[in-house]
């Protein structure tokens, strides 16, 4: 290949070639890296990891991780609440562009194969009519739904998007290890792997002409569009939620893609067709990108106790308003009883074998095929049928015969007698093995390689180039231990060809100018909202405890405050839900009790509060940039003194605040963020300064509102003479000057409902609007003299009403699929 270095640059002299001479003289044969040790492509990969690693391959592992956590490439174990670290190998695994071309013709062949049985299931059936599929495949699997058949599939097509799970062994082949049909994951994982390299081994995209995966996503998003009736489609990304293992990669092809990413809550069946509920009303949704359980769809249709579909969708996909990438029921071609009928039907089909075979297995619902997993028992690979786990088998994943002992394998032999249709035996496939840095050095570990296909707009079959390698945790090669991998890697694919350069993003000098971001769902914007209060509670909150550490807890910082002024912080705190009321108001009770105000768990503490809002980050990280989830994500500081606790805390929020404020596009949905913000700032300042502020304040308390409300030096730059209290309410609530008072809060609410949309077209102002306006109107009639404790009490109960006036209006509400008082249908 031209472009890539000549083989002389292996001198054993550099770390490359001393990594591939040392990594080869240990490992086996059927290693890619030891099997294509000559080619010059393997020297320039571990050339640039040299650049970046020096003679530590470890510095290699840990940049190519900072990368990929940078792109915030994330994912979750089922059952944990919380995410972890993507982990990526720094070593891509190379495949050179002509064998691939072999393996992308047979994933385009079986996509085609697969479409065609299922338009047959779902059809007239002719193949269980005559005897080419048994119909026990169809139903003794879960995943074919039977309330579908005679569907057509707007557009035409029950597959738009499929992931193939290949083996290649130690001579080199490739076999098909697992079809994924239902809701394919992994895409976005290639995806993001392919950024994290291309930042760390920068030039060699150049160096070897790696094919670009920016046309397969277009081409995608293209297919998705031409299946649809209208000409400027809106299409979904119907996700289960930010605890779906996968939601990480969720929000980044929704966000690279320019898909709107909806939940089942966010959606309404109308009259056959779909919408999104949203700050605007109803807008149209075309299609959808399913990564639900396609038995979860339609609660109407399908599984009627599904809490997250949507009821009325399949009416809707019947009516062919709204195109389904998977179609629901595809799922029952993944069973691994339909690989043993594959083959043949192929043939049948069409009209050859398949260019990449399936592993060998054996369907026990016949009678030869039974009684030949049970002669060869201790060879094979024993797994359910459906994916469903029999009553007999002994675990859930398929496993090798010869582990299966004693009363377990007594008890499975007994159950595959009663029900033998419920399992397979497969032959035991051993996979070729790659590179991956582990204890500093490099080790073999055996792989596997997802990879994807989609239709584009002319509804032909495309492949990805390259897609995910998974990488083994162990040295044993079986596949069927091999699991879901301990680390992933890029795949390349590379060749003597240059390679164009390809972007989702327009061309430089395109014309197209585009300044409005596209639709607000309901749920978005409640989420946003809350975002903005919790930020601001928190720091809120924080800033109490701070100004009780610092004047009434650390004497040594100068002269305690008042018990009257101390007490009534406590008060602030305790009515918050921050802790309990500290037994007294010595020292040693203070402390501990801003301890709890700060960190404990079981209450509304800076920490719980924190949590809150991190949810809601991990949630939003399609609208949120990588900075403010980071520091959402960030871990609550545990070390070190309140104080220094508090002052990071300190620190983090005005980050995210600074963040907000000057890198957040004025959308929608910073609106609601901001939103919040001013109506939970506007409810505490009416709240402290009733507490401080009253005419029976004392000069402990004004100073303490001033530190509260962080502006001691907007006071002191104004008046010279010291602190008097009119002065001071006069600031910190009416002044519409100084960003801390309730007035400003108020103005700026009413500046965003006024440019957030309205549901009708009578120019009047819409119920949250003129009460924002009428509370900006009383603030502005309002002296600092007359603010007593029935009228702060009468603002904070209006920020109330208001703040229900604004959910009523933008929020969902339960199962509400419309808005009272005008519908906008887009």
């Amino acid at each position: 290949m031209a472009s890539v270095a000549a083989p002389s640059l292996l001198d054993p002299a550099t770390h490359a070639a001393r990594w591939i001479v040392d990594y080869c003289a240990r490992e086996q044969r059927g290693d890619v890296l030891c099997a294509g040790r000559g080619d010059p492509a393997w020297a320039a990969v571990f050339e640039e990891i040299a650049a970046i690693a020096g003679d530590d391959l470890g510095n290699a592992r840990e940049r190519v991780q900072r990368h990929a956590a940078d792109i915030g490439t994330g994912f979750r174990i089922i059952g944990e609440t919380e995410e972890r670290a993507w982990p990526l190998s720094p070593v891509p695994l190379l495949i050179e562009s002509e064998e691939w071309a072999g393996i992308a013709a047979g994933i385009r062949q079986r996509a085609e194969l697969l479409e065609t049985i299922l338009a047959d299931l779902y059809g007239d059936a002719t193949l269980v009519e005559r005897g080419h599929i048994p119909a026990a495949l169809l139903g003794g699997s879960p995943f074919y739904l039977r309330p579908l058949g005679g569907l057509v599939p707007p557009g035409g097509h029950h597959l738009h998007f499929i992931a193939v799970d290949l083996g290649r062994g130690p001579t080199g082949e490739w076999r098909v290890l697992a079809d994924h049909l239902r809701a394919p994951a992994g895409a976005g994982y290639a995806l993001e792997n392919r950024l994290a390299i291309s930042r760390a081994l920068g030039s060699l995209q150049g160096r070897l002409n790696i094919e670009r995966q920016a046309p397969f996503f277009a081409a995608f998003r293209a297919g998705l569009a031409a299946a649809c009736r209208r000409t400027d489609p809106r299409i979904g990304l119907l996700t289960p939620g930010r605890l779906n293992p996968s939601y990480a990669e969720q929000a980044h092809l929704a966000r690279y893609l320019g898909l709107l990413l909806v939940e089942g809550a966010d959606l309404a069946a109308l009259e056959d067709k779909l919408y999104v509920r949203t700050i605007g009303g109803l807008k149209r949704i075309d299609a959808l990108w399913n990564r639900l359980d396609p038995r979860l769809l339609d609660p109407l249709a399908l599984d009627s106790h599904s809490g997250i579909g949507v009821p009325g969708l399949i009416d809707a996909v019947a009516a062919g308003n709204v195109a389904v990438a998977n179609m629901p029921g595809v799922g029952v071609l993944e069973s691994p009883a339909f690989g043993a009928f594959l083959p043949r039907l192929a043939t049948r089909l069409l009209g050859t074998d398949l260019l990449l075979p399936n592993i060998a297995t054996w369907w026990c619902g016949g009678a030869a095929e039974r009684a030949r997993v049970e002669e060869d028992f201790d060879n094979l690979l024993i797994g359910p049928a459906f994916g469903v786990t029999p009553l007999g088998f002994p675990g859930k994943a398929a496993l090798p015969g010869s582990e299966i002992t004693g009363a377990a394998r007594a008890a499975l032999l007994a159950d595959m007698a009663k029900r033998p249709q419920d399992y397979v035996g497969q032959e035991i496939v051993r996979l070729s093995t790659m590179p991956v840095v582990a204890e500093d050095r490099l080790v073999a570990r055996p792989f596997t390689l997802r990879v994807f296909a989609a239709r584009d707009a002319e509804g032909q079959w495309i492949v990805l180039p390259g897609g995910m390698a998974r990488i083994g945790e162990h040295v044993d090669d079986r596949a069927a231990l091999m699991g879901e991998g301990s680390w992933s890697a890029d795949v390349a694919v590379h060749g003597g060809a240059s390679v164009d350069p390809v972007s989702l993003l327009p061309p430089p000098d395109t014309l197209h100018v585009r300044r409005n971001p596209g639709t607000l769902p309901s749920r978005v914007a409640d989420n946003f909202f809350w975002l903005g209060r919790y930020l601001e509670r928190g720091e809120a909150q924080l800033g109490v405890i701070r100004v009780m550490l610092g004047n009434s807890i650390d004497v040594d910082a100068g002269a305690a405050l008042a018990p009257e002024t101390v007490g009534r912080l406590v008060g602030l705190i305790v009515a918050a839900g921050g802790a309990p009321h500290p037994p007294s108001l010595r020292r040693a009770d203070l402390a501990a009790f801003a301890r709890a105000a700060l960190e404990s768990d079981g209450s509304q503490s800076v920490k719980v509060i924190n949590e809150h809002a991190r949810r809601i980050g991990q949630g939003s990280r399609d609208r949120l940039a990588a900075d403010m989830v980071r520091l959402l994500d960030a871990p609550f500081p545990m070390g070190g003194g309140l104080l220094d606790r508090s002052g990071t805390l300190q620190r983090r929020y005005a980050a995210m605040s600074g963040l907000s404020a000057e890198h957040m596009s004025r959308t929608a949905a910073w609106r609601f963020m901001d939103l919040g913000r001013r109506i939970e700032r506007a409810t505490t300042m009416s709240r402290v300064v009733r507490a401080f502020g009253l005419p029976q304040a004392s000069g402990d308390d004004l100073s303490t509102l001033l530190d509260l409300a962080d502006s001691q030096i907007s006071y002191r730059q104004r008046y010279l003479t010291g602190i008097a209290r009119v002065p001071v309410v006069d600031l910190l609530a009416l002044d519409p000057g100084n960003p801390r008072s309730i007035a400003f809060q108020v103005e700026r609410i009413r500046d965003h409902l006024a440019a957030l949309p309205v549901l009708g077209d009578d120019g009047m102002d819409e119920p949250q609007q003129a009460q924002a306006a009428a509370l900006t109107a009383q603030l502005a009639a309002t002296n600092a003299p007359a603010l007593d404790e029935t009228l702060l009490g009468d603002i904070e109960r209006k920020l109330f009403l208001l703040s229900d006036a604004i959910a009523h209006r933008y929020f969902l509400q339960g199962a509400e699929p419309l808005r009272a008082g005008g519908l906008t249908l887009a």
